[in-house]
């Protein structure tokens, strides 16, 4: 699509019932429903929310930025979020933001109930940890990195941006009625993807709303799906169909991708939950039998809530003093529940067996 090329009306908006219910479409929402209902259900198994909210959504954080080329390891997020150090590299340092982004959105859903146009100006603010805020100058354009191609013009006009800013954030909050919520997921991160409005992380912004907007319509209770894992497995098509529809206005193969996305996604969430409920009993019954003097079940949640541990985190958890929490930590690395590090003046206890299981 070249710069010249006509753009599809976008504020045409939402597209007409009979190019987003096609029969293809309505037969797949149905799985894709099923899928994310299961994960819903199997979130609520494990006893602290805690735990699954941190490990998924830092994994979020993780593909979230790799789409857009920001590249970090498991090993220097979790590090960046345990130890009070400025010499983490600018990659970490973003992820670290999509992850605080995606709680402070989570925060203005469970209180509010909706999302203002203040509230995705101070997602994306945090995000890209700066105040440019909508785009005013013109001649943004998405250009192919490999050809230098120009293959999508973006509105360029800040009324215009703003004007269907607006009408795309009434429609997030509107109830959704006769048309299934997963259609409207569809729809609603192709106009806030085509409509582009901020200089710098719209892909970050616009993932981060597709969550949102499944918590506020109940179909999820908790941010747990790793929705960015199904993009980067099939960027290219992500893209292609996400272009199609401004090139030629049609619409089911883009919303067919996004229903499968939310389909193997969930199953895949649906996995590592499992498996990390499978190691919390596990590690549970470890302690119990090798260390019984120190047991405590808040202990072991604390491990798995905070995969990379430390001595502060166990005195503000478990109201003990330092001593005591040394003592546990020590004892938990002695049976192999945990591995310390030295990091700086700090030593670390990494959870061994869930940061590998997290990493996969």
């Amino acid at each position: 699509m070249g710069q010249n090329t006509p753009l599809r009306n976008l504020a045409n908006f939402p597209p007409e019932r009979n190019k987003i219910e096609t029969i293809r479409i309505l037969k797949e929402v149905p799985k894709a429903a099923a899928a994310l209902a299961e994960l819903k259900g199997i979130g609520k198994t494990l006893p602290n929310h805690s735990m699954l909210i941190n490990a998924i959504v830092l994994k979020e954080a993780k593909g979230s930025s790799e789409i857009e080329n920001i590249i970090t390891t498991h090993d220097e997020l979790y590090k960046a979020l345990t130890i009070n150090s400025s010499k983490i590299t600018l990659a970490t340092k973003e992820v670290v933001n999509y992850r605080k982004a995606v709680f402070t959105g989570f925060d203005f859903v469970k209180q509010q109930g909706f999302l203002r146009f203040s509230d995705i100006l101070l997602i994306q603010k945090e995000l890209t940890g700066n105040n440019a805020g909508i785009r005013t100058m013109p001649g943004t354009v998405l250009k192919n990195d490999l050809t230098g191609e120009t293959v999508y013009t973006p509105p360029q006009d800040k009324q215009e941006i703003l004007d269907l800013l607006s009408r795309l954030i009434e429609y997030f909050n509107e109830p959704a009625n006769e048309i299934s919520p997963l259609i409207n997921l569809a729809i609603l991160h192709q106009q806030f993807e085509s409509i582009h409005p901020f200089y710098d992380g719209n892909g970050r912004t616009g993932r981060i709303l597709n969550i949102l907007y499944l918590i506020l319509n109940g179909l999820m209770d908790i941010p747990i799906l790793y929705l960015s894992s199904y993009i980067i497995e099939n960027k290219n098509e992500y893209y292609r169909l996400l272009n199609q529809t401004n090139k030629n206005d049609q619409w089911e193969d883009w919303i067919l991708y996004m229903l499968k996305a939310v389909e193997v996604t969930s199953l895949q969430t649906i996995e590592k939950i499992t498996a990390i409920k499978s190691l919390l009993d596990k590690t549970i019954e470890k302690v119990k039998a090798e260390s019984p003097k120190i047991f405590r079940k808040e202990l072991v949640e604390l491990l798995f809530e905070q995969p990379y541990s430390k001595i502060e985190f166990v005195v503000n958890q478990l109201k003990v003093e330092r001593k005591a929490a040394s003592r546990y930590l020590q004892e938990l690395e002695r049976i192999g529940v945990l591995e310390s590090q030295k990091v700086g003046r700090e030593t670390l206890y990494i959870n061994k067996e869930l940061f590998e299981l997290l990493k996969k």
